[in-house]
């Protein structure tokens, strides 16, 4: 699809990916995984630069999740190799483009030289005033709930707060994506009906939308689709058709 088919009105501000299915386009072309993992940095190159192109401001990519440190050993060891050799990769693209690179997720978790290049990016891209680009790297859902629950929980505990002052507003604060809306559109390529753990709270009335292509075959075309498909819904937010029309 191109992009003269979207509507330029009611473009969703924020897109949220799960891009899945690395690990079997790999194999289906007879490699190892690692393989399907390099060609899909290709697809984010191409997602990125769609997404600008129709005037998105916030993409979140699912890159890593805190269950992928259970892979075998080795992948993860690529995985981080990949990671560095992208981000160090893409910094001048990012700025040429004016995309601001955010991350959210535990990033202690990684290697010293990984969280070092990731700052480094997001140092360098801090100025960009286009595309924000949101990895989610060492990231899950349920923690981020925990540790929003957990700032939460201190700061009744020093009487800095009241329990009455707690609301959904004041709850979406102290998650890591505390000043980004929700994303009205959640994709997931390669055919998995699940949410993986991903924005569990952010996702609360966003739309989803499957697709059967395998993450390394994805392009800026299949993110025009996923756009117009989401265009022709109807968002009620719990009330009727006819209140929304009226």
């Amino acid at each position: 699809m191109t992009i003269d088919l979207v509507n330029k009105i009611g473009i969703p501000r924020h897109v949220a990916v799960i891009m899945d299915g690395n690990g079997r386009w790999a194999q289906k072309h007879g490699n190892e995984r690692i393989f399907g993992h390099r060609q899909g940095v290709e697809s984010v190159r191409s997602i990125v630069e769609g997404a600008g192109e129709l005037g998105v401001e916030y993409l979140t990519l699912y890159a890593f999740s805190t269950e992928n440190w259970d892979r075998p050993k080795e992948e993860v060891n690529a995985l981080m190799a990949l990671l560095v050799d992208a981000v160090v990769q893409e910094i001048d693209n990012l700025n040429e483009k004016n995309v601001k690179m955010l991350v959210i997720g535990n990033l202690c978790c990684f290697p010293t030289e990984v969280e070092s290049k990731l700052t480094e990016a997001i140092q360098s891209t801090s100025k960009n005033t286009g595309l924000k680009l949101i990895l989610g790297l060492s990231y899950s859902g349920r923690w981020d709930i925990l540790e929003a629950v957990k700032k939460i929980s201190l700061e009744v505990k020093i009487g800095g707060i009241e329990v009455a002052d707690v609301d959904e507003k004041f709850f979406s604060n102290c998650l890591s994506t505390s000043g980004i809306p929700d994303p009205e559109l959640l994709i997931r390529t390669s055919g998995e009906f699940r949410i993986s753990n991903f924005l569990l709270w952010q996702l609360a009335y966003s739309e989803f939308y499957f697709s059967n292509i395998l993450w390394p075959d994805f392009r800026k075309e299949n993110l025009f689709e996923a756009i117009v498909d989401f265009q022709n819904r109807e968002r009620r937010f719990g009330k009727t058709s006819e209140q929304i029309r009226s």
